[in-house]
């Protein structure tokens, strides 16, 4: 099952944990999240102790077929972020999901 958390979740949660108005919550939120955003534009990799990194990584143009009509297109140039998890989280998520 999926769960989506939003940032009003996140707000929430700032709110009732730490007691701030939930103004400054939602400031609190939107500056991280603005901040992780700015440091992989400017840098192309951002490091998260035992969290994981976020990298900025260029793809090729690329031809990619219509399953249903089998018909070929080309797949423009385009840039991705991609995450990958630390050994913490990793381990982290495999102790949860084994109990």
């Amino acid at each position: 099952m999926r769960i989506n958390l939003t940032k009003k979740d996140l707000v929430n949660l700032v709110y009732m944990q730490l007691g701030f108005s939930k103004l400054i919550s939602e400031n609190l939120i939107e500056d991280f999240l603005s901040l992780i955003i700015k440091n992989v534009q400017s840098e192309e990799k951002l490091k998260i102790a035992k969290f994981g990194t976020f990298v900025i990584r260029k793809k090729k143009p690329r031809i990619g077929r219509n399953p249903k009509t089998k018909e070929s297109k080309i797949i423009s140039e385009r840039t991705v972020v991609l995450f990958k998890a630390s050994k913490e989280f990793k381990n982290f998520v495999n102790l949860k999901t084994n109990e």
